[in-house]
């Protein structure tokens, strides 16, 4: 017989249990919203990028993905915004090569090495030396040719302290050529500068030079991607072309807060790795100039490493300095 006002040891731990599934539950439902950081503003490749991909997985993995646009002191203040968020998969990091490049240049305080965790590198524009189609250089072996014939007497515009202008001092020293660097402050300038013949090259991301070879004003001469563009099958590559290794693409890649747990890294591996397997995802990225180049977990590590320490030694042997 129980005792008046007593209640019975099975039923506390039914409602034990079904506070803890409801709580679980609720911190499930939250954690399945995941923000995407992205540092640059709207309407860039690697905004694009994040909304093609958030709006492919929110479908088909019962998830939610947001796109923040966190702009400003050239991507540092929304990657900074991600170093510090909870490590639990629910704020990711798209940001593009520059995430290297920015901690050669300045003190920050985050270290793209030690304060997140790599996810997946997603996608790579193609870096294109370009010339006016009325150039006298029909080959990259001749633009080349003709700068060791006059030292200093060829110009190439980019911009001055991204991987345009890190890609151009490496090619510099492979070639063994001496060519001035004009540096402008986007690849409209650039490229107006090339077109109003106020200098010889651009060496610029395919995205900054696409319409303008479309319409045949400008001819590219080689890129410095491992493979041959897509969009431009016909070009060859810098390496292709005699300067054997050579390879410098822009890249955007994902990125979580350090000490993110491994199944949660695993299994944004494979959300973001199926996305970009989809046809009508791949479609809409080649169609902005973004190639399908999916690499992931410790080859992408790897590659971050290898960069990082590359684009260091080649920031401090020509004296590159912050915009």
């Amino acid at each position: 017989m129980k005792l008046p006002g007593r209640r019975s040891p099975y039923l506390v731990a039914a409602g034990a249990l079904s506070i803890l599934l409801a709580l679980t539950g609720a911190w499930s439902q939250t954690a399945r919203t995941v923000k995407i950081v992205v540092p640059y503003p709207a309407g860039g490749t690697a905004d694009i990028l994040a909304r093609i991909l958030g709006e492919q997985i929110s479908r088909t993995e019962g998830v939610t993905l947001l796109t923040e646009n966190r702009p400003g002191a050239s991507a540092v203040i929304g990657t900074e915004a991600v170093s510090r968020a909870a490590s639990d998969g629910s704020t990711l990091l798209i940001t593009s090569t520059a995430f290297l490049i920015a901690p050669h240049l300045g003190k920050l305080s985050y270290d793209p090495l030690t304060s997140f965790e790599p996810i997946c590198r997603l996608v790579s524009t193609p870096i294109i030396v370009v010339v006016n189609s009325e150039s006298p250089y029909p080959t990259f072996a001749d633009w080349l040719n003709a700068a060791r014939a006059k030292p200093g007497s060829l110009t190439l515009a980019s911009i001055p302290a991204g991987l345009s202008r890190i890609a151009f001092e490496m090619l510099k020293r492979a070639a063994n050529v001496d060519i001035a660097f004009i540096p402008y402050p986007g690849d409209a300038p650039a490229v107006n500068a090339l077109l109003g013949g106020h200098v010889t090259a651009v060496f610029l991301p395919y995205s900054g030079v696409a319409a303008q070879l479309k319409a045949g004003k400008l001819r590219a001469l080689a890129s410095a991607s491992r493979t041959r563009s897509e969009s431009l099958p016909s070009v060859p590559t810098v390496a292709e072309s005699g300067l054997k290794g050579f390879e410098a693409d822009n890249w955007n890649g994902l990125f979580a807060p350090a000490k993110t747990p491994n199944e949660t890294i695993s299994e944004l591996i494979g959300w973001f790795a199926a996305a970009m397997q989809i046809p009508e995802v791949k479609a809409k990225l080649v169609a902005q100039s973004l190639y399908p180049d999916c690499m992931c977990g410790a080859d992408f590590a790897a590659l971050l490493s290898k960069q990082y320490n590359e684009f260091g030694r080649v920031i401090r042997e020509a004296n590159i300095k912050a915009d």
